[in-house]
């Protein structure tokens, strides 16, 4: 059996806001911001580059890649070993890059699956209907 009731704590008054230690450390940080701000773009215009790099960090971040826009001509019929053939085409041809061509098949290969998965799904739907009327057949 617990020593405290059920719903009541133990500590009603709790920790008076502003003793843990996170806050303390914030607080300190914030009071002396501006002499370590200071410090830090002495050091960076004297040649830190650690220094450099913290402040172009928080300032600059890394710019991402963006992926540029594609056209590809698809074969007519569709067929994802078409498109996949013209991938590879504008790949080895240097119209597109390898880190995109290989994107491009993945993504081909994904789509594949689903394809796959939605077939699967119509077969086993149309032999479970077939089965029903087979049952329904035989019960009259």
């Amino acid at each position: 059996m617990s020593k405290f009731k059920e719903g009541e704590s133990g500590n009603p008054k709790g920790r008076p806001p502003g003793l843990s230690t996170a806050n303390k450390i914030r607080q300190e940080i914030h009071k002396a911001l501006p002499s370590i701000l200071e410090t830090v773009v002495k050091a960076a215009q004297s040649g830190d580059m650690a220094a450099c790099k913290l402040i172009l960090d928080r300032v600059c971040p890394t710019l991402k890649p963006i992926a540029q826009n594609i056209n590809l001509p698809l074969p007519v019929n569709g067929e994802l070993h078409g498109m996949g053939s013209e991938i590879l085409k504008a790949t080895m041809g240097g119209n597109i890059s390898p880190d995109v061509g290989s994107m491009l098949i993945t993504a081909m290969a994904n789509q594949a699956k689903l394809v796959e998965i939605d077939d699967l799904a119509k077969r086993i739907e149309a032999l479970e209907t077939r089965n029903e009327h087979q049952n329904q057949t035989e019960q009259t």
